[in-house]
């Protein structure tokens, strides 16, 4: 099985329909790889072993981008622990195993900078997962990536296969889940409309301190990392998808209001969890394979914003 995908390889993008997902298979259209593999919740539930092993075996995929997995922010992940531990170890448990089984020639398994321990040294390292606790507020989504990267890293030693593994930064942009569901941009530009527009909610709201610093890396550049690192990264080693725009999430907040226009006062509500510190990946790998971003923060967050007030509101 050659490294790099061809225009006819068969292709399954698990996870399609999510945020990553559908970036990665428009990206794809866009460079014309004709034999996309994908299905929705509804035609294929990834918790179930036997459905899984049905489509891998009728269709038996070449490549295969493991993007699919149940996400949220902080509130989601302290709301609900168990869905976000059982429903995330289940199908990426079966999507490895089944890629394994009907001999796809790669993976790719999307991992999260949560993985990490809460004080790990920054910039953070691959070498520096399990080396201490986990932020508690991401905890059961953390130790399921966790897994399934262990996972990867298992088969390729026992069975040889040629399963990566990614992390990305803090991933926003156009698309995002402006809800429950979506991370802190997201989050903020809903919360930042609805200061605006709505008598209710007549100030802007934020969790935390402020003080937590993150990374940011925008769809578009995400999409492109992944596709990317299936043509030219063959390393059992965890590798970073990083953009090095590391800011405050008081700066962050800022940043919104001064694109959105909203004259009213940010309060940061102190009594709530600022998740980690600082997640600032160590990137230097990908970047010595010459890849970098293209999106700028600021013009990443104007882009997201604009596309929230077009289709959202």
């Amino acid at each position: 099985m050659p490294s790099k995908m061809k225009k006819n390889s068969r292709i399954y993008i698990a996870g399609h329909t999510g945020f990553i997902g559908s970036a990665v298979m428009n990206k794809l259209k866009e460079a014309g790889y004709k034999n996309l593999i994908y299905r929705t919740h509804r035609e294929l539930d990834l918790t179930d072993r036997r459905a899984t092993e049905k489509l891998f075996g009728s269709l038996r995929p070449e490549y295969v981008f493991l993007l699919a997995a149940k996400v949220g922010g902080i509130k989601a992940n302290n709301d609900y622990p168990a869905d976000f531990f059982f429903q995330n170890v289940t199908l990426q448990t079966n999507v490895i195993h089944a890629a394994y089984k009907y001999k796809a020639g790669k993976l790719l398994f999307l991992g999260s900078s949560c993985m990490y321990p809460k004080l790990s040294p920054q910039p953070m390292k691959p070498k520096d997962i399990m080396t201490g606790p986990i932020e508690p507020t991401n905890e059961p989504f953390a130790l399921a990536k966790i897994c399934g990267l262990k996972m990867c890293q298992a088969y390729n030693k026992q069975y040889k296969t040629r399963f990566i593994c990614a992390v990305p930064a803090t991933v926003y942009g156009p698309g995002d889940h402006f809800d429950e569901r979506g991370h802190v941009v997201a989050g903020l530009i809903e919360r930042t409309h609805l200061a605006i527009t709505n008598p209710i909610h007549n100030k802007l709201t934020v969790w935390g301190s402020g003080n937590a610093k993150r990374e940011f890396l925008f769809i578009n550049d995400a999409a492109d990392a992944c596709i990317f690192l299936m043509n030219k990264y063959d390393d059992n080693e965890l590798i970073h998808m990083g953009s090095k725009e590391e800011v405050s999430i008081k700066v962050l907040a800022k940043k919104i209001k001064s694109i959105s226009g909203y004259q009213g006062k940010i309060i940061f509500q102190k009594n709530k969890p600022d998740g980690s510190h600082r997640r600032l990946l160590d990137s230097s790998k990908i970047f010595s394979l010459n890849w970098r971003p293209k999106v700028s923060l600021d013009d990443g967050l104007r882009r997201t914003y604009e596309w929230h007030r077009r289709n959202i509101i």
